[in-house]
Parts: C-alpha cells; structure tokens; sequence
C-alpha cells in the first residue's frame, strides 16, 4: 500500500485515476461513493469560475473538479473538524494549495462566512436521509454525513441561495423520492431548476439518484436529460461510465 507522510494512523491512499491524483481516506470515517463521481461529470463550471462545495467531506468534489476544469478555484465548507483536517491534507498531497482552499465552518451561517464574495457556482452532495428515518449515533462521522443531523436539506439550498451570484448554477445529487422537497426549496430561494438526470442501478431498475442544476434568478425551462445507467447487462460498468467516468 502506498503511504505518505501526510497519513495518519488508520488512513490510506485512494487514486483517483484522474490526472494523477490521490486522496486520503479513513474507513472509520465516512468515504466517498460513486454519487460524488457522478456529480463530478454532471457540473458544468466555466474556465476561471469560483465555486463553492457545501459539506466537502473529505474534499472529492474539488479534486476531482480540479482536473476537469481550467484556472476554476473551489473553495470546501465542512463542519467537522476530522475531516477538514483530512481534506486539507489531501490538497497539499496533490499541490493544489493555489486552488482549492478548505474552510471550517456551518452551512447553516455560509451567509455570513461569505459575504461580499459571491460564487459563480455551488456544488453539493448533502446528507439524503431526514431525522427519524433509522437509529443514528449523533456523534458519528458516518452518521452526519448520511443524516440531517448538522444540516437540513432546506439548510443547503438556503445557503446556495445566499452566496450565488444572479444567473449562478447550483448542482446538486439526491435521492428521487425527496424531489418534491428540493423544488420547492429551490424555488422558495430563487433558484430555478434548468436540468435533471436520473441514475439507475440498471435498465429495468427505478431510478437511485437525481442529478440536479439550478439557476438563481433564471427563468429556463426544465430539461429532462437521458437517464444515465450505471451497470449493463453483463455486469459490468455501463458504457458511458467507462468513456466518460474512466471507470
């Protein structure tokens, strides 16, 4: 296994197999799935944009976006304090201080946190699960990051709201069945939603994930993109995973 002097007792290194780049992980920790890829290859961000990642976790976003974009800076809002420790590190490890920075702090106040320095772009992968649904343990990593436990849904399209520039694009992924929820507080934020993809496990199988734009202040109608398949009939990745994910 590779190491590093930036690991600490527990971690381990992931290759993205994207451009060279790595990431650090801790299995006690929550680690990134393939919902973060595939927003990764659904955000679309210009040349020089400033982007900001709600709840960047262990950082995924950034750095897979930083190889899929020219002079874009992201900037990673995370909460808790083990994982904004690892994500910077993990910045440092792939020298990409100059364009990813990695903030502590609430989603809940990136109003405050950010004001006077509006985005161009917000991406987010938020916890899909409502308080209720399940036991959780409040104080696990894993827990906050598949729970409502810091940050409600309404919370981060509140906070996209707030710190897009006019005509801004909010990305989202999410679960289906909490669409109804997502429209109506995108559009209590003016935030309009322009596209949305549905992931499926397989042909045949109900969609598992939605992949959602927004535009502040947009008056765009909706497009309905071609569902994306994750696995074919043979099992293995889908064609387009392949092509377009690297899978």
């Amino acid at each position: 296994m590779e190491s590093s002097p930036l690991l600490k007792k527990g971690e381990r290194l992931l290759d993205l197999e994207l451009k060279g780049l790595r990431i650090i992980q801790d299995p006690q920790l929550f680690c990134f799935g393939l919902d973060s890829v595939l927003l990764s290859g659904f955000v679309r961000v210009s040349a020089g944009a400033a982007v900001l990642d709600l709840g960047t976790g262990s950082g995924i976003l950034p750095l897979l976006l930083s190889a899929k974009t020219a002079d874009t800076h992201f900037t990673g809002l995370e909460i808790q304090a083990s994982s904004v420790d690892m994500a910077r590190r993990s910045v440092s490890l792939n020298a990409l201080e100059d364009r990813i920075d990695i903030i502590e702090g609430d989603i809940r106040e990136a109003g405050a946190l950010f004001y006077g320095r509006p985005f161009d772009a917000v991406i987010s992968n938020p916890p899909y699960m409502e308080l209720g649904s399940g036991k959780v343990n409040p104080e696990s990593a894993k827990s906050i990051a598949r729970h409502e436990i810091l940050c409600t849904l309404k919370d981060v399209i509140r906070a996209a709201g707030m710190v897009l520039k006019s005509k801004g694009a909010f990305f989202m992924v999410h679960r289906p069945k909490r669409l109804e929820d997502i429209f109506i507080s995108l559009k209590d934020n003016s935030l309009n939603p322009v596209r949305l993809r549905f992931v499926h496990p397989s042909s045949g199988k109900d969609a598992e994930m939605a992949l959602i734009e927004a535009r502040k202040d947009s008056r765009s109608a909706l497009k309905v993109e071609s569902p994306l398949i994750v696995y074919g009939e043979d099992g293995e990745y889908s064609a387009e995973l392949k092509e377009k994910y690297g899978y």
